[in-house]
């Protein structure tokens, strides 16, 4: 199948415009007779499927919680991005545009990016209309803060929960639609596999969690948008229930899956404690506005706070590197998150690590500076133009609560340090996934009538997603783009009427799946799932993680195929189909986290280059900077299944043609 991306003609700055306008569309009188499935009730899901209730649509939303308002959206801290040119600092659409595809480092698709930056401005008006709490200036006004790889404040923000803010937002939208019954919401129910009529996505096979009970679904189009696959790793910042599942059964059936190998690292995650330690946690990317990272300069400092005999606050200012500063004058602690990651990690791999675990890997984050500056200028500011260094510290910590405080005290509670006090210790962990499934320019996947929104498709971030754009793009696709495309797909379909759940397709989905569970229950096996999952994370983390080589990736691959054999061998299930059972959930997930991440390998030994996320040790520039090759790699890696043997995906390739961007070098300096 060759990839047609479907982008439209014309000027960058009109395409989307121009589209939607001769879109076709489906007559209100006509929309109840159509059926839409949404998967997932993140920002994402939860959006859509809110804005096709209300355009009339028969919607059923799904999500293995046991409420929407506990989508991992909910973790977001730092805040949202939008043009709006608040701060008059020189924004507009095209330096959101522009901004995106740099930090990408040139590998997204030039026209789905300009539409983000495009309706932008569009969710925050949306959102404030909800009634989500952004932040307010003095004067009443929202209020906007600086987030990495960019030299202008345009994050939106609440506190430092933004991404549970805003899904109650649009949980209240979603709320309102169940409540009108033009919704129907199936809690704790997972999807496992999609059915396919006539090569159409016509529903889906989901699980009731509580009882196993298998159910037929049936739709005239279905909408996946479950999020990403950080969890391949076992530890990451994302939820422990978080996984591909619904998005790699959608690949076994016909969708590709997209630069699997783009998996982004957050520079600013609590180290890892110890091996038993079941997932991390991430310290917002807006704390990078206030605070520096630093390690010390001399080795023998370094070593004296891991054995506890120095504290980070005896550390002389001239005897602390602030390393980003030091490399990347221009934006300093405000580097694209790859960029913060390496340098932290080359660090730590020098020796200069501050954190007593079992890789000494750690730096920190230091709020001194700005408490001082910040209490002078509050001080200023009530009259006080002489004050004490008490009153200055006083005045500078209250400055911080009110920025930060809930990030501040969460902190606090899970390392029993006091980050007003002392520095926050943090290194990088695996965050988001660029990568996902496959779509076009309409957000469609190579599955006719099958649709991927938010972190779950690839679309917009490249080969780094920026911070505070991920809450951009899940809403962007819910509120703005799907109900227009969407419904230009429907049109065709006003006359087929309701899809019977009794073709032979569902019957054959339903087998397949039971027949999966079947093969776990009756496993006569002896270790645990956690025990693969955990031995799956190793090699991910230590050979398809923050650097990779050539030889660590073959041998990744190889250790994953044999892995997944032992898996299926020697899994233990406890318990029975029909009833709640955690590990029947997490072995079905876990499968799929095998055959994904041998896939990750397999992209990452490809792309024969270094860009954004995906750090090939064999091709950096002598200052240690990503080398891409834009002559052989612009393109989207797109892999189409071929059975059960992962080895035997085939590559299709999208080409990257930058019309409107000029490719250059990254350059934070």
């Amino acid at each position: 199948m060759k990839l047609d991306s479907k982008i439209p003609e014309g000027h960058i700055s009109e395409k989307w415009t121009n589209y939607k306008d001769h879109l076709k569309l489906v007559a209100p009188n006509n929309r109840p007779k159509i059926d839409v499935i949404v998967v997932g009730t993140g920002l994402a899901g939860a959006s859509a499927a809110a804005s096709l209730g209300e355009m009339g649509y028969n919607v059923k939303a799904f999500c293995f919680q046991d409420s929407p308002r506990r989508a991992h959206s909910i973790a977001a801290q730092g805040g949202i991005n939008a043009a709006k040119n608040y701060q008059n600092d020189g924004d507009s659409v095209y330096r959101l545009f522009y901004d995106t595809i740099k930090g990408g480092d040139y590998r997204a698709r030039e026209a789905n990016v300009h539409r983000l930056a495009e309706v932008s401005g569009n969710i925050i008006d949306q959102c404030v209309a909800q009634g989500v709490p952004f932040a307010r200036d003095y004067g009443g006004l929202l209020d906007n803060r600086s987030f990495g790889g960019v030299q202008v404040q345009r994050t939106f923000y609440a506190a430092g929960q933004t991404g549970q803010q805003l899904l109650l937002g649009a949980y209240s939208a979603l709320s309102r639609q169940i409540g009108l019954g033009r919704v129907q919401m199936y809690n704790r129910h997972e999807m496992l596999d999609i059915v396919k009529v006539d090569g159409k996505a016509r529903g889906i096979i989901a699980r009731n969690l509580l009882t196993g009970e298998l159910e037929r679904h049936s739709a005239h189009a279905v909408i996946i948008a479950s999020g990403g696959y950080g969890n391949v790793y076992f530890l990451s910042t994302n939820a422990m229930g978080s996984n591909v599942t619904a998005a790699w059964k959608i690949h076994k059936k016909g969708a590709y899956f997209a630069n699997p190998c783009y998996v982004q690292i957050h520079p600013t995650c609590i180290p890892v404690h110890g091996t038993n330690q079941s997932k991390l946690t991430l310290m917002s990317e807006s704390l990078r506005n206030s605070g520096r990272i630093w390690v010390p300069k001399k080795k023998e400092d370094a070593e004296a706070i891991r054995a506890g005999k120095l504290k980070p606050t005896q550390i002389a200012e001239a005897d602390r590197d602030y390393y980003l500063e030091r490399r990347y004058p221009a934006f300093g602690n405000l580097v694209p998150r790859d960029v913060a990651s390496r340098a932290a990690k080359e660090r730590c791999d020098a020796g200069y690590g501050i954190e007593d675990n079992d890789t000494n890997e750690g730096v920190y984050l230091d709020f001194s500076s700005e408490i001082v500056s910040k209490g002078k200028q509050a001080a200023y500011a009530q009259g006080n133009h002489n004050p004490s260094d008490e009153e200055v510290i006083k005045l500078g910590k209250q400055w911080i609560e009110e920025k930060y405080g809930n990030l501040f005290q969460m902190y606090q509670k899970i390392t029993d340090e006091n980050p007003y006090e002392t520095p926050m210790k943090i290194y990088p962990a695996v965050h988001y996934t660029m990568g996902g499934v496959w779509v076009d320019y309409n957000l469609q996947s190579t599955i006719p009538g099958c649709f991927v929104a938010g972190e779950a498709n690839f679309s917009d971030h490249g080969a780094n997603r920026l911070g505070a754009s991920a809450l951009m793009q899940g809403l962007a696709d819910g509120y703005f783009v799907l109900p227009y495309t969407v419904s230009d797909y429907l049109a065709n379909d006003i006359r087929t009427g309701k899809i019977s759940t009794d073709l032979p397709e569902f019957a054959e989905a339903e087998n397949s799946v039971k027949s999966q569970i079947d093969k776990f229950l009756s496993n006569n096996g002896s270790k645990s799932v956690d025990h693969f999952h955990k031995k799956l994370g190793h090699i991910m983390w230590n050979k398809v993680g923050m650097a990779r080589n050539e030889q660590g990736l073959k041998e990744a691959i190889r250790e994953i195929d044999e892995l997944r054999k032992e898996f299926h061998n020697d899994v233990y299930v406890p318990g029975t189909a029909n009833e709640l059972n955690t590990e029947l959930e997490k072995a079905l997930r876990v499968a799929d986290f095998m055959e994904l991440g041998q896939l990750m390998a397999m992209d990452a030994l490809q792309r024969k280059e270094s860009a954004g996320g995906h750090f090939r040790e064999e091709y950096q520039d002598s200052e240690g900077e990503t080398l891409r090759d834009d002559e052989n790699f612009s393109f989207v890696g797109a892999w189409e299944y071929q059975g059960d043997d992962i080895n035997k995906e085939t590559l299709h390739k999208e080409e990257l043609n930058y019309e409107f961007i000029k490719i250059a070098a990254r350059n934070y300096k």
